[in-house]
């Protein structure tokens, strides 16, 4: 009895809040259902390849939401929640990640550059995702382009700042889906 109580006491211990980033709505664009698409995993820099939450100070200091962290490790969630944007969009044959076993055409190789708090000056959520259309066929560059979005910050609580990177990535994450579907 005791000990059934000493681990309940121990697992009543303040937790992080933890986050997940919702998919956008439906995406725009042209229907190209003889296409399928690979959607590796994002490459990101290690202050960004984790599940804490980035908050930039300066040009040159960051430091990390106390009591937040993502779901996962941020890579893993933006590839996921694109894939989500392409299913939701029902405009290719298919979308799929890797070891999924699809016959693929093309790749969307992205590189996560700021996806932040920014807390010097106007505060603000700031997402940048570059991506590059690949043809897997010959291994060419088809289309490049980086994305961008930043939502006004108001207010202090971790809950605000992640709902502020949500917005910024759901514009983002809709507009990679529109271009790649006009791009194919």
């Amino acid at each position: 009895m005791c000990l059934s109580l000493g681990l309940a006491a121990c697992s009543s211990t303040a937790r992080n809040d933890t986050f997940d980033l919702t998919s956008s709505g439906i995406a725009e664009g042209p229907t190209v259902r003889n296409r399928q698409l690979l959607v590796p995993e994002p490459t990101a820099l290690k202050a960004l390849d984790s599940s804490s939450i980035l908050v930039r100070l300066s040009g040159t200091e960051i430091q990390y939401l106390a009591r937040a962290q993502w779901s996962d490790r941020l890579p893993r969630m933006v590839q996921s929640k694109l894939v989500e944007g392409f299913e939701n969009s029902g405009r290719l044959a298919g979308v799929g990640q890797p070891g999924q076993g699809l016959a693929i055409d093309y790749q969307l190789v992205s590189e996560i550059r700021s996806f932040e708090i920014v807390s010097a000056g106007t505060r603000s959520a700031d997402v940048e995702i570059s991506v590059k259309i690949l043809n897997d066929r010959n291994g060419t560059v088809q289309a490049q382009r980086s994305f961008k979005a930043s939502e006004p910050v108001s207010g202090s609580d971790n809950r605000v700042y992640v709902r502020a990177l949500d917005r910024a990535f759901s514009r983002v994450n809709a507009e990679i889906v529109e271009w790649t579907l006009r791009t194919l």
